[in-house]
């Protein structure tokens, strides 16, 4: 059992957590959400004993072994699958010392645990768990050096899940996941046995894992039965309630000091009325509804161009000449369009959306545009490229050369930085606020076309609910390349297949292509256990 005490947690003097409480069983799935900033990373901290509270307790009765998704990616020499074997360090430990030890007792006592450990087993769970998260067998003997941050960030969540701690903390684990390797990790999860605590803003995850949701708002911790969908309708419930109570608190103050303003000084009444006024001082105050500011974004609608917008044919893309990564792509983009990128990491979505992009030109075949086309892209790593000393206006400004200080507020207004919001130094911003300056700035001109490659990663929950809102009212085109289902979901109505070299159109809908993985992700499990075996 896991019992967080009146905790109490101060960061540069400003209160974290007020008193908070909230008690997790063994067992449990519980999703954390809260606003960007209230703290769940910090939670997580506290339970893995990373940071000490300032007042108050986290306590996990019963020893448990808590283990934490880690930042920082593993980097050495050694082969993915040694990576991942090692984090299992009780089966380390025991393998190393049965290669020294001499006494018999000892030697059968450390056999014995290996085997209640299912040590025989261990290369086959760690390669199983490897190709989940989207290594071939080949990749598992590679070393986790040749591999790019992304993906030595699976390496980390596969040693985690391989050790097979009794608590589980999670910090977004689907960041540096494609679809296919989250709906894996989804179906891992869900099957778990000790204790899961999930930080996601992805709203699929939060409604399939938790038997719990814990809101962390204003300092505290609130526990709801269900998951997300269920969450959002019961604190909606709860909130509706609790306005309608203080409500009728107030009309009943008013109507006993009108009672006591109209007798206190009648002689016949005055007893009635300093009773009355007695009633008002002990009548407990309900306590005020606080919400959130809601999260705003607002594009900027564009002119209408004649189709198509884009035209390609027979183009071939790739950053080396002869060696392209897509070809044979013969496709049209309209107006009107909405389009989801769907296929594995490393198929080429990113190239194919910098080609939209016009990022990155073709190496033969005919991209055909019309001139006034505006093209607004969204890159995973443009956040990169922000001033940080800078503030939204003189970002704003600078890309906006020529107008008036009144249309840069007006604009960056559209996207939640209105007052000192706009004059705060990037670096300060959430990696939230950063995505929303970057959306600002890349349809500052209006574009015809959006081009957004994984926009949601540093949103949460509320803000990814006002993208789908607002590109729902948007009357350009848009290409997405998205590992949330809910979002792909609500926004596209095509899909692209980037696979094998090039793109086709995927004819079913997103859940048919969710079945479609999940079977040939069995079908390939199947295989690569009759192989082992």
């Amino acid at each position: 059992m896991l019992q967080i005490r009146d905790l109490t947690y101060r960061i540069e003097g400003k209160p974290l957590f007020r008193g908070a409480n909230a008690t997790i069983n063994d067992g449990e799935r519980v999703g954390l959400v809260g606003r960007n900033g209230t703290g769940k990373t910090t939670l997580l901290n506290l339970i893995a004993g990373e940071a000490q509270p300032d007042q108050g307790a986290v306590v996990a009765t019963g020893g448990f072994r808590i283990g934490r998704l880690r930042q920082e990616a593993p980097n050495g020499p050694e082969s993915l699958l040694d990576t991942v074997l090692a984090a299992d360090e009780e089966r380390t430990r025991l393998l190393q010392e049965a290669e020294t030890a001499t006494d018999p007792e000892r030697i059968a006592a450390i056999h014995t645990r290996l085997n209640d450990i299912g040590a025989h087993s261990a290369h086959g769970r760690a390669a199983r768990i490897l190709a989940g998260l989207g290594f071939s067998e080949a990749a598992q003997q590679r070393p986790c050096a040749e591999f790019s941050g992304g993906w030595r960030m699976r390496v980390a969540l596969a040693a985690l899940l391989f050790a097979a701690p009794e608590i589980l903390l999670l910090d977004e684990p689907t960041n540096h996941l494609d679809l296919e390797a989250a709906l894996w990790l989804e179906g891992y999860l869900k099957a778990w046995q000790g204790t899961v605590i999930l930080v996601s803003h992805d709203r699929d995850l939060l409604n399939s894992i938790p038997h719990k949701i814990c809101h962390l708002e204003q300092g505290q911790l609130t526990l709801y039965q269900g998951g997300y969908d269920r969450f959002e309708r019961t604190r909606r419930e709860r909130l509706e309630r609790q306005r309608h109570m203080a409500e009728q608190q107030e009309a009943e103050r008013k109507r006993i000091q009108a009672f006591v303003d109209r007798w206190r000084a009648n002689a016949n009444r005055a007893k009635q009325a300093q009773s009355r006024l007695k009633m008002l001082q002990r009548m407990e105050p309900i306590a005020p509804i606080v919400e959130d500011k809601p999260v705003r974004f607002d594009f900027p609608q564009p002119d209408q161009l004649p189709p198509p917008l884009i035209a390609m044919d027979t183009v071939a893309v790739g950053y080396e000449p002869g060696r392209p990564i897509l070809s044979k792509l013969n496709r049209r983009i309209d107006q009107d369009d909405r389009i989801a990128l769907l296929g594995q990491n490393g198929n080429g979505k990113t190239t194919l959306a910098r080609l939209i992009a016009d990022r990155l030109q073709p190496l033969s075949g005919t991209v055909t545009k019309p001139s006034e086309l505006r093209v607004g892209y969204f890159a995973q790593d443009q956040a990169d490229e922000l001033d940080f000393q800078a503030t939204p206006f003189q970002h704003m400004a600078k890309a906006l050369p020529h107008a008036e200080p009144t249309t840069v507020r007006n604009h960056l207004g559209r996207f939640g930085f209105s007052g000192e919001k706009a004059e705060m130094r990037v670096g300060s911003l959430s990696g939230g606020e950063k995505a929303r300056l970057l959306f600002a700035l890349m349809t500052r001109h209006a574009p015809h076309l959006l081009v957004l490659d994984e926009p949601t990663n540093h949103l949460d929950i509320e803000a990814r609910q006002a993208l789908i809102e607002a590109l729902n009212d948007y009357d350009g085109a848009v290409i997405l390349v998205s590992h949330d289902p809910h979002l792909l979901s609500l926004v596209a109505d095509r899909l692209w297949l980037v696979n094998d070299g090039t793109v086709e159109t995927w004819d079913g809908d997103l859940e048919a292509y969710k079945r479609f993985l999940l079977e040939s992700g069995r079908a390939e499990r199947a295989q690569q256990r009759r192989a082992e075996s």
